[in-house]
């Protein structure tokens, strides 16, 4: 009996052992990219990406935020790799304003802007003093303001194009007030306000699709769709190494721009 039981016990310990060496292997045999994203789409995408960056021999990991500042800041320090939730104007005027490094390392997709119904249903029922609400960041409050004025609610003083703030409105017919609010807010003043306009992943997240939901939204070819293309941004000096490359290659294929395109319907368009 006793010998029994020592055999019994060896093999056991066996398994054991060849079980872990096994997953350790498994693991260590991948580099990781850390990176952070806004939940929607953007983690979203990344989540997707995984199984074939896994191929590339990549252990993709995702760590959300649901502001616009900590995804830079953790970059910028050198904790992640890299991030995936904004555009080039906002990362050109967050590095302005911050001091930080960071550059495109590559652009993959864009979010159409758009005007949804607050507590009313059509621009043209918009009376004096109603009140939208807009990002009060400069780029999206730039890109808020053009949208507006797109759709002949406003004027705004020549030249200033995507740095334009309210102070830049020259023609207010409607004496609209805008309520500047953070990105991530807007959306919740919606019961409040005639109008809100969102950021195309803060619409996802409010559960609305610009391509169906918004009043008006932006067209791809307008002056901000070519511009607010969201990118993966890295810390300058890090866009040529061989996982970024690998994560960018990624998010490009024919395989997650059809994701995209299946998934998002409209809301989010792949950029070539």
């Amino acid at each position: 009996m006793k010998k029994l039981f020592v055999r019994l016990l060896t093999m056991l310990l066996a398994v054991a052992t060849l079980t872990a060496c096994s997953s350790g292997g498994s693991t260590s045999e991948l580099e990781t990219i850390k990176i952070a994203a806004s939940p929607t789409p953007h983690a979203e995408i990344l989540e997707y990406a995984k199984a074939a960056l896994k191929e590339k021999g990549y252990d993709l990991q995702v760590t959300e935020f649901e502001d616009y500042v900590q995804p830079n800041e953790v970059v910028e320090a050198g904790d992640l790799d890299a991030n995936y939730f904004q555009h080039v104007a906002y990362l050109n005027n967050f590095n302005e304003e911050h001091g930080t490094h960071l550059v495109n390392a590559g652009s993959i997709h864009y979010e159409p802007y758009g005007i949804y119904a607050g507590t009313k249903s059509k621009l043209e029922e918009l009376a004096k003093g109603d009140v939208i609400a807009v990002p009060n960041d400069t780029t999206n409050e730039a890109r808020a303001l053009l949208l507006l004025q797109a759709n002949g609610i406003l004027k705004l003083k020549k030249g200033v194009g995507l740095e334009a703030t309210v102070k830049d409105i020259e023609s207010n017919p409607k004496g609209i007030t805008f309520k500047e609010l953070e990105a991530a807010q807007v959306s919740r003043v919606k019961d409040e306000v005639a109008f809100v306009i969102l950021n195309g992943n803060y619409a996802l997240d409010a559960g609305y699709n610009a391509a169906t939901d918004a009043i008006a939204y932006e067209e791809q070819t307008s002056e901000a769709g070519t511009v607010y293309a969201n990118v993966i941004a890295v810390k300058e000096g890090n866009e040529n190494e061989d996982k970024i490359k690998a994560l960018v290659e990624v998010l490009k294929s024919e395989d997650v721009r059809k994701y995209i395109e299946d998934t998002f319907k409209g809301a989010v368009v792949p950029v070539d």
